[in-house]
């Protein structure tokens, strides 16, 4: 039966002291907590402990992760929470068993070079209450993360990378600088917990519409007017968008206009409608120009008459009603779908919840 050993240490100078006496249980001690000591330093003999499992460090004054780290390959949980780190420290490469690693509450305004490395095993990383402005793209390495924390940051953007973490199911960025979320988000296929409370955010993705497994949605305090098309059909649990400026269902009377196209729109017009009705000349033709495909890549839909367009559009707001599965902010009666129409002959065709955006 294997021992495990807790033990609780006095303010520095004596925490050393007593951290030497305490390696009597050697390979045996699994638990060393120091929670608390006002020490400045990690103490180095801690390389004497191989089979530590887990180490809480939190609430002291530590500004470095002393090398001698880099032994502790069986340490499963760090919690360095509330101290005085300036960066996420090179040294976590070597806790290649990590599971948990708390870095909140510090002065950490960076990732040092490699920290990412050897965390392949890292399923839970808080950040929360740091001075961070950017996200590398190493965050990619950490393929096992399932939960990521960055509350309370400085962060204007995240990487596309960040996306790319396949088994991430909750991610909190509230309370950042955040003014946008990039479309790939629509790769976190596991996500079930996103929040985003008190950003600069002014429209979701669509993307977001692809996260079939997304169960809580908090956006509160945030710029955003209009949700992407779509959005109704996701199977959220929760959805709060408090202190958002939503539009209202307002209507305003349109101006009559023609319909003025290019001769590049006409011709992609017809292009894409031809291809969606599969003529075979068309379908054999588009094959040799690829720089053709790649412009007509970009084409909508009609939501009116079905067909495509590509750079022309009226932009529209349908409000249509939440779904009776979601718990809801109060203040959220309709949904505003961002709906794209190819004409004003569409437009004035469309339905009774459907209008026109004011262009102020």
């Amino acid at each position: 039966m294997v021992t495990f050993s807790l033990f609780y240490f006095s303010p520095k100078p004596m925490a050393e002291k007593l951290l030497v006496r305490a390696l009597k249980g050697g390979k045996n001690t699994r638990i060393v907590t120091l929670n608390g000591k006002k020490i400045t330093k990690m103490p180095s003999s801690l390389e004497r402990l191989p089979g530590l499992r887990t180490l809480d460090l939190q609430n002291n004054l530590i500004s470095k992760v002393c090398p001698e780290i880099n032994t502790l390959t069986q340490l499963t949980k760090l919690n360095l929470g509330n101290n005085l780190l300036e960066e996420v420290p090179k040294e976590m490469k070597y806790l290649t068993s990590l599971r948990k690693l708390h870095l909140f509450g510090n002065g950490i305004y960076r990732f040092a070079p490699g920290a990412c490395d050897g965390l392949q095993n890292l399923i839970l990383l808080n950040l929360n209450n740091n001075q961070l402005t950017q996200i590398p793209e190493e965050i990619s390495r950490l393929k096992s993360l399932t939960y990521l924390s960055l509350n309370h940051n400085q962060l204007d953007s995240i990487p596309k990378e960040l996306c790319f973490l396949n088994n991430l199911s909750e991610l909190q960025l509230s309370y950042n600088k955040l003014v946008c979320i990039p479309e790939e988000i629509k790769f976190l296929k596991k996500l079930q917990k996103l929040l985003l409370v008190r950003n600069n955010i002014e429209a979701l993705p669509e993307g977001l519409c692809h996260l079939m497994n997304l169960r809580t949605l908090d956006i509160a305090g945030n710029i955003i007017r209009i949700f992407p098309p779509g959005f109704q059909f996701l199977k959220l649990r929760e959805l709060y968008c408090e202190e958002n400026p939503l539009f209202l269902k307002q209507p305003v009377t349109a101006i009559k206009q023609e319909d003025v196209w290019s001769l590049q729109e006409i011709t992609s017009r017809f292009i894409m409608n031809q291809l969606a009705a599969k003529n075979p000349f068309l379908t054999q033709a588009i094959t040799w120009y690829p720089q053709v495909r790649d412009i007509i890549s970009q084409g909508r839909k009609c939501v009116i008459c079905g067909n495509f367009f590509l750079t022309i559009w009226l932009e529209c707001v349908e409000f249509v009603p939440p779904s009776k599965k979601w718990k809801i902010s109060r203040n959220l009666h309709l949904v505003p779908l961002r709906i794209l129409i190819c004409s004003y002959k569409c437009f004035n065709q469309r339905g009774p919840n459907l209008f026109g955006i004011a262009q102020v």
